[in-house]
């Protein structure tokens, strides 16, 4: 079996983080712009999205999705409130699902992979101030620091197997963070972050898919351009900083 992989976005250097840049998601319909203020996914179809996101989170139909930035020092009361502002001053109208994050949206990845008609996008942004163990690191307020992962499949996916999708997600970024030894203040090898969200959104094309894990396509693709997206980031962040430091 073939699997073919394709890079999304502009190389770290040639980031303004002004303007915004398009990424090429392969999946007709779905465009993703990132610049300074957000990530954001505008799709011309609805899109069926399980997530565990600030605004609109759980089950929801929708056809944008907003990745927004905010300063590390932010507390506002009712930040979906404040997302919902930043999307309609970004002029849309329509069903929106949205995130918050702290870390630099416009160094945000792209990763795409198609297989056997099967065509899926994970858009990624990511700070690692604020990495935890799970089930190890104690319980504390939320910190600036956060996983962001969009995925977006041109397939139709049965509830069960969305929530499925989280899971390959979320081991395919621990494992992403393990390759990349990241570990918490206390030196445990680190899982993610306390304030990790995950957004599987699907166009409804096709047959119904009632599973999702790794041991299937559409899981092995969401994993695999999960973890692209993260290691991406990390090779991006060390040449931009001229090496690892901080994290």
């Amino acid at each position: 079996m073939t699997w073919g992989t394709i890079a999304g976005g502009p190389r770290a250097d040639s980031k303004d983080p002004v303007m915004p840049h398009l990424l090429d998601t392969t999946i007709a319909g779905v465009s993703v712009a990132i610049d300074a203020e957000a990530v954001h996914v505008r799709s011309l179809r609805p899109l069926s999205v399980l997530s565990s996101a600030v605004l609109g989170g759980g089950a929801q139909i929708a056809t944008e999705i907003v990745n927004v930035h905010v300063d590390k020092d932010y507390g506002g009361d009712r930040p979906e409130d404040d997302i919902l502002a930043f999307a309609r001053g970004r002029g849309v109208r329509g069903g929106v699902v949205g995130l918050m994050t702290a870390a630099e949206t416009q160094f945000a990845c792209l990763e795409a992979a198609h297989a056997h008609g099967l065509r899926v996008a994970a858009i990624v942004s990511m700070g690692l101030s604020n990495v935890h163990a799970a089930g190890v690191t104690p319980p504390a307020p939320p910190a600036p620091g956060t996983i962001n992962a969009i995925l977006v499949v041109d397939g139709r996916l049965a509830l069960s197997a969305m929530v499925n999708a989280v899971i390959s997600v979320t081991e395919a970024k621990a494992l992403a963070l393990a390759a990349w030894d990241v570990r918490t203040a206390e030196g445990e090898p680190a899982a993610g972050t306390s304030t990790d969200s995950v957004v599987i959104a699907c166009t409804g094309a096709g047959e119904e898919l009632c599973y999702a894990g790794t041991a299937t396509p559409v899981g092995y693709l969401m994993a695999r351009t999960a973890r692209a997206a993260i290691e991406r980031i990390c090779r991006e962040k060390c040449e931009r900083d001229g090496g690892r430091f901080g994290w």
